[in-house]
């Protein structure tokens, strides 16, 4: 192609081309857009909308201005890049949950932490905080360099002169090319308190000025949780801190509790947050809450969590700081302009580039306000010469024909400069008089001592730091405030066994598969003989079938009839008081329809690996199998369950010990006959192994009742029967013979006595709970069942209606503290133990006195013991 005349094209390289282009533009988004300057802690669009306020007048002291008026002023003087950049720039300024110190005085909607969008621009209201006041003072007096605006017209200032460290005590976020900020705010007393540190002794550490400027200090309150993060970004500028909620616990009325949040973190939308909350519930990620509530109001935040009757405050808490945005972290990024270059700084830095800042700008004024105070002494000085010589002076303007030959006159005659001159000439009359000459000598003389005082100022550093300690105390005493934000200095990530103290409880599950956990305290002590209390409630069809003890933070190995183990934390059964009925096992296990659990033990923990590795589990089927694995194969949890046994057609699991490797094992079946054998004469098997015999039953209606696992020196065998009959023996008594013989007899199953349904290792130190068929609970001492032979009938535990039989023996610790009562279901029969006497209350003592006697007389004989003619069966 021909090329025109007066064309002069360059070849480029276009990639050269493109870099450069590159480069001018990344270089002017980091310069002109997104970074804060060191010196006020501004970009220039916050800049700019200071100073277009203050120029259009809407200062702290004169009334609200329309903000479409300010953008227009803005954006028509200083900002040409839209209005919607400079109007949000304007709202977030005047938010209180976006700036820690505001510096706009909004009037009207300006949003909300919820998201909410503010109002229009033409229907809101603006001015200046009195605070930005202390950022644009001494604008006037030469403090900074201004520039040209977009298009040369006005000159608009390339930084403020700052008061105080408005980057340190408002922040400031931005995303240039290649680089961000992220600054968290402080709070303004000890910012100021860090500033006079410094200034006292500028070789202080970090560390001591963190003694002065503690952590962030976040407009929406909250808590720093941990301080390894704060340490961080102090000292090096970049940190990541952990920022969460503030909530407290509150029962209502109804005794329903909750979790009352009244603090967010920074930055965090409050709307979407619970929204998102709500979304997590629904979806069965987080469990506990039943209800969440926003009763926030023009008096503060407050989000409401109500919680489920069986949930834990403390856990449910953890969760939401764990998978919600009631726990955020702010990550700390330092980077600001230092002579137009970027930089990390640190808290001395930051300091430091302020300090320095202010001394320019006290120069600056000082230098400014110097020349002022010269330029009046020395129009003074002219005047008090012509005062001296006031008629020469009157003499020649009276004789000169224009001011121009008086001005010169004046300069020839008495020595005046031009400025002096013209000030005589524009002297009033009035200024002759006696008086006025006083006030202007006197004028004269104070100004001279400004002028020494302001000399002495830019001669001597030190008062230029007093200077600035002066104005920061002044700010301080006029906007400081208290920390919004705590600090929680030993934070660690607790996890949900941290929350929870490890107490005692009393586990419950039914024959129809309803579990609970109850306090061991809500249970009382009752003596033998007693009638009981009621303790779960059932349907008629329903008895409780588990009672054991455990701890919080105990795990429980769930054992299933089909030979199926699940595992689960004491804590995670759902909280239930004495009387009521439980929750269904199937919502909280993935049990198999007919499967049902056979046996429950608790252990102290699945990742010590001394612990598992040198612990077994010993089971124990119907029909008399046994098996010994060691306890790793089952400390690897899984939610659905494991195959824990193989278990025959025919057969079910029917119990399960935890034992040393070294422990006597008892097993009991229904017939009343016992094998005592060491657990040694079992190999150790694979997890679906089936197992060994255990038990000769040698009758096809017998079946295995329960397993002891012999672990205590002072431990004795109890044995209960199914019409209420128990006994304890020494276990010396069952002689150690070999695993699966036909055992010795330990009660005789008469049709007076029943079938034997329990067998226990107990101590003289422990208390049994009983429950029948009916529900009906009776706690009583060891110490109350009188020990016997093992060839022994027994004696009566607990009075049973007819309908009614034992169906659980569970052994538990005795509390010292713990006093003996007997009392019926109605609460009207007392034992009094200092005269172990019956006290009788209510209508009905005589009938009551009765049914005592005769039972005192059944039970007298009943404690004699009855010989058994049975010998001991021989070893297999």
């Amino acid at each position: 192609m021909a090329e025109s005349s007066g064309e002069n094209i360059i070849p480029i390289n276009i990639e050269d081309e493109m870099r450069g282009a590159y480069i001018d533009y990344s270089m002017s988004v980091i310069i002109s857009r997104a970074l804060p300057d060191v010196r006020d802690g501004l970009k220039p669009v916050h800049r700019r909308v200071l100073y277009g306020m203050s120029d259009l007048g809407v200062n702290y002291n004169k009334s609200h201005k329309k903000s479409a008026r300010i953008v227009g002023e803005v954006l028509g003087k200083y900002h040409p890049h839209g209005d919607a950049s400079v109007y949000n720039t304007m709202v977030r300024m005047a938010q209180p949950w976006s700036l820690r110190y505001m510096l706009v005085d909004g009037q009207g909607n300006f949003g909300s932490v919820d998201g909410d969008s503010p109002a229009a621009m033409r229907y809101t209201e603006a001015r200046l905080k009195r605070l930005a006041d202390e950022l644009l003072n001494d604008l006037g007096k030469d403090t900074v360099d201004f520039q040209p605006n977009f298009d040369d017209s006005l000159e608009e200032p390339t930084v403020l002169p700052a008061k105080f460290p408005n980057l340190l005590v408002n922040g400031s976020s931005g995303i240039a090319v290649g680089m961000a900020t992220n600054m968290a705010p402080h709070n303004l007393s000890e910012v100021v308190d860090g500033v006079m540190a410094y200034i006292d002794n500028n070789d202080i550490t970090i560390p001591e000025l963190m003694q002065h400027v503690k952590a962030p200090d976040f407009p929406t309150g909250g808590i720093i949780y941990g301080y390894q993060g704060v340490r961080a970004a102090m000292e090096t500028g970049r940190g990541r801190i952990i920022v969460r909620a503030k909530a407290s616990f509150d029962v209502t009325k109804t005794g329903r509790e909750q979790i009352i949040v009244t603090e967010i973190p920074y930055m965090t939308n409050k709307a979407a947050m619970i929204e998102g909350i709500a979304g997590l519930i629904n979806n069965k990620k987080l469990d506990g809450i039943s209800d969440i509530r926003d009763e926030s109001d023009r008096d503060g935040m407050r989000i409401v969590f109500d919680l489920k009757k069986d949930a834990i405050p403390n856990i449910v808490l953890n969760h939401l700081y764990k998978y919600t945005p009631l726990q955020s972290s702010f990550s700390v990024n330092n980077v600001a302009l230092v002579k137009g270059r970027p930089v990390m700084l640190n808290l001395k830095d930051l300091i430091k580039h302020f300090i320095d800042h202010r001394i320019i700008v006290i120069t600056r004024r000082t230098e400014y306000e110097l020349r002022e105070a010269e330029k009046r002494a020395h129009i003074l000085q002219g005047l008090i010469i012509a005062l001296d010589n006031l008629d020469a002076v009157i003499a020649l303007i009276r004789s000169a024909r224009d001011p121009e030959i008086a001005k010169n006159g004046l300069m020839e005659n008495f020595a005046l400069s031009e400025i002096q001159a013209k000030a005589i000439l524009e002297l009033r009359l009035q200024r002759l008089t006696g008086l006025e000459r006083d006030k202007i000598v006197k004028e004269y003389d104070e100004i001279m001592l400004v002028i020494a005082d302001l000399k002495d100022i830019l001669a001597n550093e030190y008062r230029k730091y007093d200077i600035i300690k002066t104005e920061l105390g002044d700010i301080k005493d006029r906007y400081g405030d208290e920390r919004r934000t705590q600090i929680e200095f030993a934070a660690e990530e607790f996890s949900d066994e941290d929350m929870i103290p490890d107490e005692e409880m009393l586990i419950t599950i039914s024959h129809e598969g309803y579990i609970k956990r109850t306090p061991l305290a809500e249970y009382r002590t009752q003596t033998r003989g007693g009638v009981g209390s009621r303790g779960v409630k059932t349907k008629d069809t329903d008895f409780t079938e588990h009672l054991f003890s455990a701890t919080m933070l105990n795990y429980l190995l769930i054992f299933t009839e089909y030979g199926k183990l699940f595992w689960m934390k004491v804590y995670e059964v759902p909280e239930g008081s004495k009387t009521s009925k439980g929750r269904p096992i199937q919502n909280l296990i993935s049990l198999e329809n007919g499967d049902s659990i056979r046996s429950v033990i608790n252990v102290r923990t699945l990742t010590n690996e001394d612990y598992i590795n040198n612990n077994y589990l010993i089971m124990c089927t119907e029909q008399g199998t046994i098996k010994k694995t060691l306890l790793e194969a089952y400390s690897r949890p899984r939610t659905n369950g494991i195959i824990a046994i193989s278990i025959n057609e025919g057969d079910r699991l029917l119990d399960v010990a935890l034992t040393n490797g070294d422990n006597d094992i008892v097993i009991a079946s229904s017939a009343g006959r016992a094998v005592r054998f060491n657990e040694k004469g079992v190999r150790p098997m694979g997890r679906t192994a089936a197992g060994v015999r255990g038990i000769n039953l040698n009758d096809p209606a017998n079946k295995v009742i329960g397993m002891v696992c012999i672990n205590r020196e002072d431990a004795q065998l109890l044995v209960v029967s199914e019409n209420g009959f128990g006994k304890r023996s020494l276990i010396d008594s069952y002689r150690v013979t070999n695993r699966g013989g036909k055992g010795v007899s330990t009660m005789n199953a008469t049709d007076k006595v029943g079938k034997l349904v329990a067998i226990r290792e107990v101590t003289e130190q422990d208390d049994l709970m009983i429950i029948t068929r009916n529900g009906i609970a009776i706690r009583m001492s060891v110490l109350d069942i009188r020990q016997a032979g093992r060839n022994t009938q027994g004696v009566k535990l607990i009075r049973l209606n007819n309908s009614d039989e034992i169906t659980s023996v569970t052994r538990i610790l005795k509390d010292p503290d713990e006093k003996a009562e007997e009392f019926d279901e109605d609460g009207n029969v007392i034992i009094n133990e200092a005269t172990d006497s019956l006290i009788i209350k209510g209508d009905d003592a005589e009938v009551i006195e009765d049914e005592i006697a005769d039972a005192i007389e059944s039970e007298d004989d009943e404690d004699e013991d009855v010989e058994n003619d049975d010998s001991d069966a021989p070893e297999a």
